[in-house]
């Protein structure tokens, strides 16, 4: 199964929320990541097909998808960001209802919605009303939602906001389990989500793709360029003025600092073994916790 974005662009007004993006993907999972604003939702939504190109094309498996129409549609998962509830509908007949929508059989669509339901640990609650449902419980029933009809290319925008430690690592194992034979395209800033399962990371930055690259490889570049400092904590805006800094830890009068360089920042500084949440200074030159806070505010 093959996957080919060829020149794709989306434009508002006289902004371009994605820039002629090229990209092939084939069964696995792929990270998408990049600050607000870079287009992952814009993207993903095309992806999906609830939102048409201005430019370009997507194919799957050589076939351009506005010719499959239903076809397509058939074949994909996809959780919005935002998805949204009918407060009044139990879990059980929020799936029955969805199913319904995507012509699953009954007999079939009740045994996928049990185990589904298993899978996301929400057995217990299956006869409860939506509108009871915390933050993410909701989100773990809308990925259930995504997988009923156990797609063949699965498309999740921030599937993992909301959810406990467990529940992300009983996601990502999940994902990494079904990706062998299934495309899996997941928007995150949880970096730990995808730093394991991740056949390659696409990263997004004002609309353009700047790098499509195994998680190895990008680590490889960053080799020599992360760099951990300790300086009195009278002289951290001064470090933060010279570098690019993140992840500050204060101990006592002192701070310690992680900082991307491409030369050693001070004397003392010691090279760290490089991480994949580093991308967000290297390429963005903003730490990952001002873009998490960043992510929380926009929500």
């Amino acid at each position: 199964m093959k996957l080919t974005i060829s020149g794709l662009s989306r434009t508002y007004k006289d902004k371009a929320a994605i820039d002629d993006v090229s990209a092939e993907l084939t069964a696995g999972v792929y990270g998408l990541v990049g600050p607000n604003g870079a287009g992952k939702t814009t993207l993903m939504r095309m992806l999906a097909d609830v939102l048409k190109p201005s430019q370009g094309t997507i194919q799957l498996d050589d076939e351009d998808i506005r010719f499959m129409d239903y076809r397509y549609r058939e074949l994909i998962g996809y959780l919005p960001q935002d998805c949204e509830f009918y407060s009044y509908f139990t879990a059980n007949r929020f799936l029955k209802y969805v199913s319904a929508l995507k012509g699953l059989n009954e007999k079939h669509a009740k045994g996928k919605i049990d185990d589904l339901l298993r899978l996301v640990n929400l057995s217990k609650e299956k006869h409860k009303k939506i509108g009871s449902f915390s933050g993410g419980m909701k989100r773990r029933l809308g990925i259930a939602q995504a997988l009923l009809n156990d797609p063949k290319v699965l498309i999740l925008d921030e599937p993992t906001s909301g959810l406990d430690p467990k529940e992300r690592v009983r996601f990502r194992n999940l994902l990494s389990d079904i990706s062998e034979d299934r495309i899996v395209i997941l928007s995150t800033h949880i970096i730990s989500d995808i730093e394991y399962i991740a056949k390659e990371v696409l990263v997004l930055k004002e609309g353009k793709l700047i790098i499509q690259e195994t998680p190895e490889k990008i680590l490889h570049e960053l080799n020599d360029k992360v760099w951990h400092v300790t300086v009195p904590a009278h002289e951290i805006n001064l470090l933060e003025q010279r570098f690019t800094v993140g992840n500050l830890m204060r101990k006592g009068k002192e701070v310690e600092a992680r900082i991307i360089s491409e030369t050693k920042p001070l004397p003392t500084a010691v090279v760290q073994t490089p991480r994949l949440e580093d991308i967000y200074l290297y390429y963005f030159g903003e730490s990952l916790d001002e873009y998490d806070e960043e992510m929380e505010a926009f929500k």
